[in-house]
Formats: C-alpha cells, structure tokens, sequence
C-alpha cells in the first residue's frame, strides 16, 4: 500500500476476473476490512469512484463521517491508486473503468449500490448503469463530466468535427505529465501537480490540512499512452489534433464516449448531480476546453464560434438530467456557492448532508 490511510480507513487488495483492484473501506465494516466476500447487513452500501488524475484517498474523509449502518467502499481504478496498471482502451469509452468497478462489486457480492463518482468517475456511473443496471440503486454524479463526454460538442451533443477535434490525450500540457511521473510535490510551477490541484481543483483561496494527501492522491496517476493522458492523432481541423485510440483522455472523447442513453433506460434510478459554482473544470467555458482556450486567445488560430465553440457542459448534463426526469427519472441538481471542482472537500458538512438524505 503507497497511499497514506486515515485512521479508520483500511485497504484490501480484490482480484477480479479483469483486474487486481484496491478497495478502501471502513474499518467497521466486516466485509472490505476482513476480507470476507458477502454481502454486509449494512442498512446502505455507498461505493465511491474518482475522478481522472486521483484515486480513493480523496474520499477518506467523507467515508468517515457516514452516518453507522451504511458501508462504505471506494475503488481505485486500473492505473490510479495501489489498484493494476493496465492498458485502456479508449474506443470503448470509459467501460474498461465501469466494468472494472462491475468486477469488484460482483466480487464483493454486494448486489445494488449507491453509486457515487466524481468528475471522470460521474462518466464512469453513468456507464455502469446503462451496462449493469442490476448494480445501481442510486447515482450521486459530482462534478461530472457531461453525458457527451469532454469537450467538441454543441448543446445537442452533436460534434462539432467528425473527429472531434481538439479533443482527448492531445491538449494536455506535456509539462504536466513529466511531473506526474516524476512524483512532483512542489509548487515551483503552474505546471505541478499541487499548482494545478489549487488552481483547478479547489475554489481560489480554499485551504485543507490534507492538501498533501491530496497531491500524493493525484501522483499514483500512471503515465503514458496506455494510462495518462493517452495518444492523440492528426486533423486537418483546428487544433491539428484528435483523438487516438488509447489512454484516459480518449475514454471521454465524444467520438468515444455518450452515456445520454440514460433517459432511455425502462427502470430508473434517482440521480442526484452536486457541483460546485466555482468548477473550473466541469463548466459553460471550461479551461480545460481548447475551444475555450481558443477564445481566449490562449492557443492561436482559433477558427471562431460558429466552427468551434466552447462546449457548454452544464447545459448538457442539465438537459441530459431534465430529459430523464421528463421520461420518469428522479433528479436533483445541487450547486455549492463558493465551492470548485471538489465539493465533497471543499464543503464536507453540505454534501455529507445531501448524500445521506439521498441515500437515506
């Protein structure tokens, strides 16, 4: 185990039929601490998945603090945390992750779940319920990614290219990823990890004790084509590259990725969608958009809002859910004043508030 454990947070290492995943739990909980395979008597089960350049130890503190009698799980997926690094594969979208977490619940045993994932990890829920719909007894999508994936697409989810491009492993700073793989800890650099983590994942100013666990958290990211962020591939259109077939930026690609199927779905669970008003991710003119960066004049040549607008992702993921609630879906849509891409640390009593009403 590299990740450092809270007290009261204990790590089993599961072999699935896909992958060897590490699971965080509770250490009250029978089932995850001891390893025994059965499901728990546990009023509720709540399993929680990262985001994308994290793993479960975000989660520590909001495992905690959940009321007794509901067990607690979180998964780290393949390539992040102490779980497997193994390939992804980006033409499937973000199923090599959802069918992984499928594998660990199957082999915990644990039947349906409230599920609850974060930035990627929203996309990766979503997934699994349209492919495993036995599993989900409740979605809480926090800060999620849009059901049409991230960026290259107009309101409707349409592309805005054939090949979406501007999209996937091409638009990461390579700075970036250099001081991922070397374990980075500083902040000489808007390129570090711990800069980019004040920058983009937290609210301006926000401040924790765990800031350190956080930047450890997002250093277990592997790198590479196969991992993070991923390949890329030629365009002729702006910004001269698309998505390639391989790595974690490609799952969400649109050429890829779109879980706005949901709304068909005969049987559906409630989805509750918290994010925060400061999100500089998951936004109407995200930076992390290079539509957006385009606009901005950030990167040259931009060819202008009738060719390659910014994708407007809190109108999508609002459609998407009004759509669902419209065929007879329940929903819920939460914004935390104040509060950026992380809600459940940047405001703990909120949202462990709204998530046991949820779960309830």
């Amino acid at each position: 185990m590299t990740g450092t454990l809270l007290p009261g947070i204990v790590a089993r290492s599961i072999p699935t039929s896909r992958y060897t995943a590490n699971v965080l739990a509770r250490a009250t909980d029978p089932t995850v601490a001891a390893g025994a395979d059965a499901a728990a008597d546990a009023a509720r089960t709540v399993v929680f998945v990262h985001g994308n350049v994290s793993s479960s130890l975000f989660w520590q503190p909001l495992m905690l603090s959940l009321p007794e009698g509901t067990r607690a799980v979180a998964v780290d997926l393949r390539g992040f945390g102490d779980s497997e690094t193994l390939p992804v594969y980006a033409t499937r979208g973000v199923r090599d992750f959802s069918e992984d977490v499928a594998a660990v619940l199957d082999e915990l045993g644990t039947g349906p779940v409230h599920l609850v994932g974060w930035s990627m990890g929203g996309g990766v829920v979503m997934q699994l319920l349209l492919d495993r719909p036995d599993l989900v007894r409740s979605l809480t999508l926090v800060s999620t990614v849009s059901p049409y994936g991230f960026g290259g697409t107009a309101l409707d989810g349409s592309l805005l290219t054939p090949d979406a491009a501007g999209t996937g492993g091409g638009g990461v700073n390579p700075e970036f990823v250099e001081r991922l793989a070397a374990g980075d800890t500083g902040e000489d650099s808007p390129a570090s990890p711990r800069a980019v983590y004040r920058a983009a994942y937290v609210a301006p100013g926000f401040t924790t004790e765990y800031e350190d666990l956080w930047v450890e958290s997002m250093l277990t990211t592997a790198t590479g084509v196969d991992n993070y962020p991923g390949d890329a591939t030629a365009t002729d259109a702006w910004p001269g590259f698309a998505p390639g077939p391989r790595g974690v930026l490609n799952t969400m690609a649109p050429t890829y990725f779109d879980t706005s199927s949901i709304v068909d779905l005969p049987e559906k669970p409630p989805i509750l969608w918290i994010h925060g008003a400061l999100d500089a991710i998951v936004n109407d003119g995200s930076f992390f958009d290079l539509n957006q960066l385009g606009a901005a004049g950030v990167v040259p040549g931009w060819p202008g809002p009738d060719v390659a607008p910014p994708q407007p992702m809190l109108q999508q993921i609002r459609a998407v859910l009004e759509r669902y609630q419209a065929e007879g879906g329940v929903t819920r849509e939460v914004v935390f004043e104040g509060s950026g891409h992380s809600p459940h640390i940047e405001k703990p009593e909120e949202f462990l508030a709204e998530l046991t009403a949820w779960v309830s």
